[in-house]
């Protein structure tokens, strides 16, 4: 074997580079399109927790003719409220516990008793942002 032919069995210390600087790009392009799929599925998920508390809120609109306000909250779902309006026909609790979002957020619940928000901040965790979700009736 001579000098020539034994350089070109191996490779480069720059086509290991290159090769190397690919790997990387198309990896990187790959977890990019995993993690939009886990936020897309985050916000899924909180969808469905949505539909869930609407569902609560409903019955207890139907057992008191009222939704909870917003000072009394979701905690209202859970435990009879103490607070104005207390209402007469309670027959909870709604939900076992007022669940987060599927960012670990607490949902934010506006009503004043004949209509509600219910609005999930988001991934951000801000309300009031683009990312927010929200359900009104």
């Amino acid at each position: 074997m001579t000098g020539g032919e034994n350089r070109r069995r191996g490779f480069t210390l720059l086509e290991l580079m290159i090769v190397i600087v690919i790997l990387g790009l198309i990896a990187g392009l790959v977890g990019l399109k995993i993690i939009r799929r886990g936020e897309e599925a985050k916000a899924t998920l909180t969808q469905v927790q949505m539909k869930n508390i609407e569902e609560a809120l409903k019955l207890y609109k139907l057992h008191n003719s009222i939704y909870p306000t917003t000072e009394q909250g979701l905690e209202a779902l859970v435990e009879k409220p103490e607070t104005e309006p207390v209402p007469k026909n309670w027959k909870g609790p709604y939900i076992e516990k007022v669940p987060t979002d599927a960012w670990g957020n607490k949902f934010i619940y506006i009503s004043d008793g004949k209509h509600y928000t219910l609005i999930s901040p988001g991934p951000d965790g801000e309300e009031g942002t683009e990312d927010d979700i929200k359900v009104s009736n």
